[in-house]
């Protein structure tokens, strides 16, 4: 899973992280507005928390700025703030819940689950593709009524073509989704991939994962 922390205080910043790293998700995070939205929109994350007063761009305005350009991923508040009208802003703008500081690291944990309970079931009705489905409960990939058991970092790999069906992918951009700062090498990727074809070109006619010369893969829907 991985995590979009956007937050100014330094100690609160590296307690949340550690915490978070610890629990097994992966974390970037963003100390102001504006590399906030940088990385949201450049990668694919599984929840936002998000800070309301943060430097450049303040944290509705951040939110107001995710859902305009379409985003769906639950947005997590966490605000000192306890102005009802900034929270209530805030879930009108498209926030998923919110958490008034301080707070209690299981408190988040829970929030976090809830939300990400919640965005599991809705991706499980639209994670398909041509005759591919994958299915987040089980992990597994479904080729027609074929099903093929993939390891948690092929899954991983997988759903985030899926998310960014037919957009080219760096094998930088994959790298960093599924194994965070921890991977030295992109050459991990190309093994990953090459096992994944392994595993679905003997069941399916087509290829649908395409190498892109000098860059990496796509996900596409065609021979």
């Amino acid at each position: 899973m991985r995590v979009l922390l956007i937050e100014d205080e330094d100690k609160l910043c590296e307690f949340m992280k550690k915490g978070l790293e610890e629990e097994g998700y992966n974390v970037d995070v963003a100390k102001d507005g504006s590399s906030g939205l940088e990385l949201a929109f450049e990668r694919s994350y599984d929840i936002i928390l998000l800070d309301l007063m943060i430097p450049e761009i303040d944290g509705l305005e951040v939110l107001r700025k995710i859902r305009a350009k379409g985003l769906e991923t639950p947005v997590l508040i966490i605000t000192a703030k306890t102005s009802k009208e900034d929270i209530v802003r805030g879930l009108d703008l498209g926030s998923d819940d919110y958490l008034t500081k301080p707070f209690s690291f299981e408190e988040l944990l829970a929030r976090m689950r809830a939300l990400l309970r919640r965005s599991r079931a809705k991706d499980s009705f639209s994670m398909e593709y041509g005759e591919l489905r994958l299915d987040p409960y089980t992990r597994k990939l479904f080729i027609s009524s074929r099903e093929i058991d993939l390891t948690e970092k092929e899954f991983m790999i997988l759903e985030y073509m899926f998310k960014n069906r037919e957009r080219p992918l760096a094998r930088e951009e994959i790298a960093k989704y599924v194994w965070g700062e921890r991977v030295d090498s992109t050459n991990i990727v190309d093994v990953y991939v090459n096992f994944l074809r392994k595993k679905m070109e003997p069941v399916s006619k087509k290829r649908y994962i395409h190498t892109v010369r000098g860059i990496g893969y796509v996900l596409k829907n065609e021979t």
